[in-house]
């Protein structure tokens, strides 16, 4: 349980030894833009995540912002989180690593939200927001970057509003802080509509951002949140979504890489009485799990889409996890590794199909034609992962690397890990034959799509499939 109380005036100078190094460094960042604010409210958590507590983020300042005229930015309340970065630099909630990379996770949260008429004292819903963020941060020890966006489902005040989800960008005024511990990053929390997240997730985040900037009241220059905004960037300006979204997407490819899913694949090619058949990874009280090479692999994968040397990659599956000898962060990257350290294809085991039936609910379903579209034709892959076990189904185009799906083999499964290579041709001939998964309108389930010539078949089916037993 968190309280709201003012903060202490600046640290004496006889009591800088007290005062921890990486808060201190914060708290200045904070008196910079600030200066007349040096006792703002802050929500601080009774009992600490390192005594046990559980709220990862030690403090929350809540200061009132003027926003600027010239640039048509109203006023409203700024709060900062303090935790997530290496406060104390002795270990207790931190691993110090050293000055030069990240301190702590690399990065603070911030968020903007429109001060309402006659309000007097900011609200404290965003702090209880902000700590559940930063609890799935150190529990899942996933990073945030900026241009991520984060499936809320819910209104974020817990009202009715229509602001239900959150894209993450640089903090317009804070500037990166060096501390002794490393270097601390403000990421900015921005509150979005559904149709919002779905853009951002079927194109990329910073273009949904660089949108809502050019949007005042959706947001304007510093990306703050309205509550009580009713209308989407898309309502106000419907050539938004053709002119930007769907050009940007045909012409740049989406940034999703994958999702998790309600999702089910078949091997056709094998008898269902074959204890080999890839069904017993669906069905059954305890199906194949993925090796912890394979989960790391498809973890990275979900990340973040990438591409090396302009070629996209899938991560190699090494024998260990990536980053674990890289002190200097302890963000996964795929950027640091090379395309060129795949494992050969000869050292991971896997099985060559004949024939495959994929099974999707319809959420999932109309996604298909963004990976097809937005992912393969521009040569990257997307990944289904499973939301009810280890299964997960790979689009890969031919211009993949790392895949062990190829021309001449295009389905292979490794464990309850099915890759599915797409020729260009094939990719465009399936659009085609999906286009009504392409609509926003409900589509009437069961559907089925086969394409005997290449013994492939797909299934969009209800929800309540999936929690069958037996699908």
């Amino acid at each position: 349980m968190d309280e709201v109380r003012p903060t202490s005036g600046p640290t004496a100078p006889g009591l800088a030894s007290l005062f921890p190094p990486g808060l201190q460094a914060i708290y200045g960042e904070c008196r910079r833009l600030y200066p007349d604010q040096a006792n703002p409210l802050q929500v601080t958590a009774i009992v600490k995540y390192w005594l046990g507590g559980p709220d990862p983020l030690d403090y929350i300042s809540m200061y009132r912002n003027v926003g600027c005229e010239a640039q048509d930015v109203q006023e409203h309340w700024h709060y900062i989180s303090f935790g997530l970065s290496d406060l104390y630099g002795d270990n207790r909630v931190h691993e110090f690593t050293g000055q030069e990379g990240p301190s702590g996770f690399g990065f603070e949260l911030t968020f903007r939200l429109k001060r309402e008429v006659g309000e007097t004292a900011p609200p404290t819903w965003p702090a209880e927001l902000m700590q559940g963020l930063a609890r799935y941060v150190f529990q899942s020890e996933n990073t945030f970057c900026s241009g991520d966006h984060i499936s809320w489902h819910s209104p974020l005040d817990n009202s009715e509003s229509r602001i239900q989800h959150m894209l993450l960008t640089e903090d317009p005024q804070m500037t990166p802080v060096r501390t002794p511990f490393g270097l601390v990053n403000f990421l900015q929390i921005v509150g979005v509509c559904t149709e919002e997240l779905q853009a951002a997730q079927q194109w990329n985040g910073q273009g949904i951002l660089e949108l809502l900037r050019g949007v005042p009241v959706a947001g304007g220059p510093w990306l703050i949140t309205d509550m009580r905004r009713g209308e989407t960037i898309f309502d106000i300006d419907p050539h938004l979504q053709q002119e930007r979204v769907d050009q940007g997407i045909e012409t740049e490819g989406s940034n999703l890489s994958g999702v998790s899913a309600k999702c089910v694949w078949d091997d056709l090619s094998r008898p269902p009485e074959d204890e080999e058949d890839s069904r017993s990874i669906c069905i059954g009280s305890q199906p194949r799990r993925l090796s912890e090479k394979d989960t790391e692999q498809i973890r990275e994968a979900l990340r973040k889409g990438l591409e090396f040397n302009t070629k996209a990659a899938l991560p190699p599956i090494n024998s260990q996890r990536p980053g674990h000898d890289r002190p200097q962060s302890r963000k996964d990257s795929l950027e640091s590794e090379s395309s060129a350290a795949i494992v050969p294809h000869e050292l991971v085991r896997t099985r060559q199909l004949e024939s495959v039936h994929l099974k999707f609910n319809q959420e999932s379903g109309t996604l298909l034609p963004l990976c097809l579209r937005g992912r393969l034709l521009h040569g990257r892959h997307f990944t289904y992962k499973s939301i009810n076990g280890d299964t997960a189904i790979t689009f890969v185009s031919t211009g993949v690397e790392g895949a062990f799906a190829t021309e001449e083999h295009p389905y292979a499964a490794h464990g309850p890990w099915l890759q599915i290579l797409l020729t260009g041709e094939f990719v465009e001939q399936m659009l085609g034959d999906l286009s009504e998964l392409n609509t926003r309108e409900e589509t009437k389930l069961p559907k089925e799509y086969s394409w005997p010539e290449k013994k492939l078949k797909i299934s969009v089916l209800p929800d309540s499939v999936f929690e069958s037993p037996l699908q």
